[in-house]
Order: structure tokens, then C-alpha cells, then sequence
């Protein structure tokens, strides 16, 4: 099992999530943030630390359609052990649907 990043991340990327996670298995894009599910231990940490209440667990049936987004992207984008400012309007993004099509393949710049 493992734990998931889901639309809600989109655009908000709090980051909050990495600083918890003992075994740094998060990636970050330009506006989203992916585990990897081969390194994720299932400890839970991250989950109550998104403000965004993006990530899941992979047994959550919401979670299911982002488990192959976070395989593909952790794969491609380099890792992140540090929490990092988030966006200046993240907060305004946090509770909005429909964001799928927002998601940038780009990795996260310096």
C-alpha cells in the first residue's frame, strides 16, 4: 500500500507533507507535488499534514486514478526533502474542483 497525491494538490502545493515524511519519497513538479509508491512506507505522516487534504491512501477509490500520475512523475521529477514556498495563491486554489487539466508536466525550479 501506499499513500497518493491527488487533484487537490494542484496548483496549491503546500508542501507541508515533505517535512514529515521520513523517507523523502516526494517529487516536485511546477505546480504539484507526487509520492513515489515503490519508496512511500504507508506510515500516514503526510496524509494529516495537507492543508489541501490531497493526499490519500491508494485504498481510497479517489485515489486510484492518481496512483499511475504519481508513479509516472516521481520517475521524472526531482526529489524534494524540504518544504518550500508555496505558491502566492495557493490558498485560493486549495478548495477548487476540477483542476486535472491545470497540472504541469514540468518539474520544479530552483
Amino acid at each position: 500500500m501506499t499513500y497518493v497525491v491527488t487533484e487537490n494538490c494542484i496548483r496549491c502545493k503546500f508542501m507541508d507533507c515533505v517535512e514529515v515524511c521520513p523517507v523523502d519519497c516526494f517529487y516536485a513538479g511546477e505546480n504539484f507535488l507526487v509520492i513515489n509508491p515503490d519508496e512511500c512506507i504507508d506510515c500516514g505522516v503526510c496524509e494529516p499534514e495537507c492543508p489541501a487534504e490531497a493526499i490519500l491512501p491508494d485504498s481510497d477509490g479517489r485515489a486510484m486514478a492518481w496512483l499511475e500520475t504519481n508513479s509516472k512523475y516521481a520517475a521524472v521529477w526531482p526529489n524534494i526533502t524540504r518544504k518550500g514556498e508555496p505558491p502566492a495563491d495557493a490558498d485560493e486554489w486549495k478548495d477548487k474542483p476540477n483542476k486535472t487539466e491545470l497540472l504541469s508536466p514540468e518539474p520544479h525550479k530552483n
